[in-house]
């Protein structure tokens, strides 16, 4: 008994949960169905197929109940299924033999009775109440009043709508993943739009950079020489002096020198060309002289607060921003080659916003500064 029982499990439809229905047909994934109940899941999962006389005329798909293994389907639909006659075989047998190893007395002992009227078996359905009941509870009982119908008709009833319940949530499942897969993919998008746009980003800011980076180079370059041609002049302006302090400490060793002269004549021989020599050493005329603040380099001080307020408002654009950019992008005309850089769309930086002013960046000449000694 405990075989035939495992084996009335292994012949009962997903779907109807009743034993199979020939004709039964047998999925591309081994697992079977009753060819109605597989033609129920197919409609529910395909509603808008079109269809013919009640029939399906084009293919679709479903998912089998049991396994979720999507099954395709030609324009034959679920009749193009194969039939498995080796469970249609199996399920006579077992009928054949479920009727000959069980009698009748014992099947009616398992059919539940009335819990009002112990001896009496359920058999009518009591339509107002929506309860099975016996006919003794009709006739003297509380149901006497209601309305009754065959157990058997109201069992195929709720059998079909059962199933059909069955069908339909089986299609909305079908439908429920297919939207799960459209979320998971939604995400899988998201994430490589964002690492795509951050990638982008990340270059515009890189070349803000390299124009930060270029400029700074080329300021300091100016600054550099300039520095090394004053440094330069006055170096040289040094040595000069240097070379007259020299010349005029001789003079004066050979004055003190021509001081120590006892004799008189000798004296003022040699006093004439040294008087000469001093005229010539304390004057300075062929020397030049550094103007006052010539060391300055305040003339290269730049104040970036404008492009730091600029830099600091870097934002990706609203869209009524985009509107304003369009309508600038045609009078700029000429000006984009300078190119402004923009964040993804975002607020535009030109190369040139970074630069000081001319006025700032002018350099003074060194030669300007000089201006010839006076004695």
């Amino acid at each position: 008994m405990n075989t035939m029982d495992n084996l009335e499990k292994q012949l009962i439809c997903p779907i109807c949960l009743e034993m199979f229905t020939k004709p039964v047909v047998i999925l591309p994934c081994q697992h079977n169905l009753c060819r109605k109940c597989a033609n129920d899941v197919f409609q529910a999962s395909n509603p808008y197929l079109p269809t013919r006389g009640g029939s399906l005329t084009s293919g679709g798909r479903f998912r089998c109940p049991s396994c979720r293994h999507e099954v395709v389907l030609d324009r034959h639909g679920v009749y193009g299924l194969q039939r498995n006659l080796l469970v249609e075989n199996i399920i006579d047998m077992f009928k054949q033999e479920s009727s000959s190893s069980k009698p009748a007395p014992e099947r009616k002992e398992g059919m539940p009775m009335c819990d009002v009227h112990e001896e009496e078996k359920i058999n009518i359905y009591c339509v107002t109440h929506g309860v099975p009941t016996c006919s003794m509870c009709k006739v003297f009982g509380a149901h006497k009043d209601c309305e009754v119908a065959p157990i058997t008709s109201i069992y195929q009833t709720k059998k079909t709508e059962l199933s059909d319940g069955i069908a339909m949530m089986v299609g909305n499942n079908d439908r429920m993943q297919g939207i799960i897969s459209q979320l998971e993919e939604a995400c899988r998008a998201i994430e490589e739009n964002g690492r795509r746009q951050k990638t982008l980003v990340c270059e515009k800011f890189d070349l803000l950079y390299s124009v930060l980076e270029t400029k700074k180079r080329e300021m300091s370059q100016k600054v550099t020489a300039e520095q090394d041609e004053k440094v330069n002049y006055i170096r040289g302006l040094t040595r000069k002096y240097g070379d007259h302090l020299e010349e005029s400490c001789k003079i004066v060793e050979l004055g003190i020198q021509t001081m120590e002269e006892p004799e008189m004549a000798l004296f003022l021989q040699n006093t004439k060309p040294l008087l000469k020599k001093l005229a010539e050493a304390s004057s300075t005329a062929h020397l030049d002289k550094v103007e006052r603040g010539y060391e300055n380099m305040d003339h290269y001080t730049v104040d970036f607060n404008k492009e730091g307020k600029a830099l600091r408002s870097l934002d990706f654009p609203q869209e009524d921003e985009d509107e304003d950019e369009e309508d600038e992008d045609g009078e700029a005309g000429t000006e984009e080659g300078e190119g402004a850089q923009t964040v993804s769309g975002g607020s535009a930086v030109t190369a040139a916003s970074v630069e000081p002013p001319a006025t700032q960046q002018s350099s003074s000449s060194p030669s300007a500064a000089k201006s010839p000694a006076s004695t």
